[in-house]
């Protein structure tokens, strides 16, 4: 009597992803791990800052005016207390960095956030309700696409600023920020959205909702929305890398965060005006660091793309 074989268990979630074709083309590319495992790291360093950075850049009793513009450890002159130099305020270049970090990845996060969250919501009403109001939201999409994103959040920006009172604006500079980066990045994610929902609702599994009596909000959030998600996870991927270049650049330009406040941006800015003075580390560095950054990023993006895209499987 042969024995039947036993059945087999099922495979939990986590099982079947890394059975499936996204870990293994992940696994086969060394540059994909390594963009993978830069882009952590930062995220990492720039959440626990408080316990990875040498020194506090907001401690102002432990900053010392006599420390300022100290070379790199490996210098002549150089301090083995600060590893990369020190700035014009004395701060630890190191610990600017990965503060800066900090403050341009919450930035940038919440401001990608904010664009999915507002193009999915005008994708979905604008590809599923159609006529007029897809007409609408589609052709303030086209007119903000005539405009450089950076433009656009330097002039909300700016209005934002000039409707407020002056005392406010250090305390708002941020939320200000992700509203102005937030608005400049929405359109992709509702053009993107609008098309896929154009797809979906046509299909039968739709139709039986509407048929069953189930309302407009509900299969929009239950059936389409999850249809629609793996290009949104790729725009966001990539969207990610051209917020943080955007708070960088707003900052570096004096309309981003304080420039009291240690970001990627300010820092460069700061460091520009002692690049050619021999004091190169104030700016060099914290450049590295973010171009570093929106390589790995980018680099993750553009493999993430193909990685869901059905047809080049």
């Amino acid at each position: 009597m042969i024995d039947a074989p036993l059945p087999r268990a099922p495979r939990t979630r986590i099982g079947r992803f890394f059975d499936s074709d996204i870990w293994y083309s992940f696994i086969r590319s060394p540059l994909v791990i390594l963009s993978a495992v830069v882009s952590i790291a930062f995220f990492a360093a720039a959440l626990f800052a408080p316990w990875v950075a040498p020194h506090n850049p907001f401690d102002l009793a432990s900053i010392d005016l006599l420390d300022s513009s100290l070379p790199p450890v490996w210098l002549e002159d150089g301090d083995t207390r600060f590893l990369l130099g020190t700035d014009d305020q004395g701060r630890d270049i190191l610990s600017t960095i990965i503060y800066g970090a900090r403050i341009s990845l919450f930035v940038s996060l919440a401001a990608v956030f904010f664009s999915m969250v507002l193009g999915i919501t005008l994708g979905l009403v604008s590809g599923y309700v159609g006529g007029r109001t897809d007409a609408i939201i589609m052709r303030i999409a086209d007119v903000q696409l005539a405009f450089p994103a950076i433009l656009i959040a330097m002039l909300i920006d700016g209005v934002v600023r000039g409707l407020l009172p002056r005392d406010l604006h250090g305390d708002i500079a941020i939320y200000v920020l992700i509203f102005a980066i937030g608005i400049s990045g929405w359109v992709q994610y509702a053009r993107t959205v609008r098309g896929s929902t154009l797809v979906e609702k046509n299909k039968e599994y739709v139709q039986a909702a509407r048929v069953i009596g189930i309302g407009p909000v509900i299969i929009l959030w239950r059936h389409i929305l999850p249809n629609v998600t793996g290009p949104v996870l790729v725009i966001a991927t990539i969207h990610l890398a051209i917020a943080i270049i955007t708070e960088a650049t707003l900052s570096f330009l004096g309309v981003g965060v304080p420039p009291t406040t240690p970001s990627m941006g300010t820092l460069i800015q700061v460091g520009q005006d002692y690049l050619f003075s021999g004091e190169w580390w104030i700016t060099i560095f914290p450049g590295i660091a973010l171009a570093v950054l929106v390589l790995a990023i980018n680099l993750f993006g553009d493999w993430l793309r193909d990685a869901l895209n059905p047809k080049l499987r």
